[in-house]
C-alpha cells in the first residue's frame, strides 16, 4: 500500500494508549512476517516524555508544584517529540503520544498565554503539519483504565480525568486537526486495533485515488 499515513495515539492519562500502540506494532510485525512486505512495517515512536523526565531529573510532581518548571518540561517534551519524528521522516510510524500532548498539559497546568507561546515554536509548527497529514486517534477517558504507575501525573479525580479528554478534543478542533475518538467502552484489544486500522486504510486509500 503506497502513501502510508502515520498514526498518532493520544489522549489523557491511563486510557490504554501504550497498550494499543504495542498491539498495533505486533499486528504489523505479524503482517510483515507473513507477507514480507517491508513497506507495511512502521517505526514505533515510544512515549518521549518518560525519557525527558529521566534525562532532566523531572518528576510528575513538578508539573503541579512549579509553573516555570512545568512550562520548561513541556517545551523539552515538545522538542523531543519533534526530534523523534524528524528522525523517522523517511519512514512511516506509529507514535505513542504527539506534539499536542505537551500543549494540553501546559494549558491545564501552566496557562493559556504560556501555551500560546509554545504554539509559536518551530517544533510545534512542524509537528502540527505532520499530525494534519496523519491519522489521529484520541483514546477516551473512562472505564477502568486509570492506574497509577508511579511515573505519570495522575488526575485528581474522575471528573478531572474526563475533563482532560475534553481539552484534547477542544484543542484539536481549535487547530483544525481531524481526529477519531476511540470510545472507552471499546475494551477488547482486537476491536481497538480494528477501530484504528479501518480508519487508517480509508485514509491511505483516499490518498492513492
Amino acid at each position: 500500500m503506497a502513501n502510508l499515513r502515520n498514526i498518532y495515539v493520544i489522549g489523557a492519562q491511563s486510557t490504554g494508549k501504550t497498550t494499543l500502540v504495542t498491539a498495533l506494532a505486533q499486528h504489523f510485525e505479524q503482517h510483515h512476517a507473513t507477507t514480507g512486505d517491508t513497506a507495511d512495517k512502521p517505526m514505533i515512536i515510544k512515549e518521549v516524555a518518560r525519557g525527558v523526565l529521566q534525562r532532566h531529573n523531572y518528576t510528575a510532581a513538578d508539573i503541579v508544584s512549579s509553573k516555570s518548571r512545568a512550562l520548561e518540561l513541556q517545551r523539552l517534551i515538545l522538542e523531543a517529540q519533534c526530534e523523534a519524528e524528524k528522525a523517522a521522516s523517511n519512514l512511516w510510524y506509529i507514535s505513542d503520544r504527539s506534539g499536542l500532548d505537551p500543549l494540553v498539559y501546559a494549558r491545564q497546568y501552566v496557562g493559556v498565554e504560556e501555551t500560546s507561546g509554545l504554539m509559536q515554536e518551530q517544533s510545534w509548527q512542524y509537528l502540527k503539519g505532520m499530525m494534519r497529514s496523519g491519522l489521529v486517534i484520541v483514546c477516551e477517558s473512562g472505564g477502568e483504565w486509570l492506574i497509577n504507575d508511579g511515573v505519570r501525573l495522575m488526575p485528581q479525580d474522575r471528573e478531572a480525568w474526563l475533563q482532560m479528554h475534553g481539552v484534547f478534543c477542544e484543542m484539536l478542533d481549535r487547530i483544525s486537526i481531524e481526529y477519531h475518538v476511540l470510545p472507552s467502552a471499546t475494551r477488547d484489544i482486537n476491536e481497538r486495533i480494528e477501530f484504528v486500522l479501518t480508519r487508517w486504510r480509508v485514509l491511505c486509500e483516499g490518498l492513492t485515488n
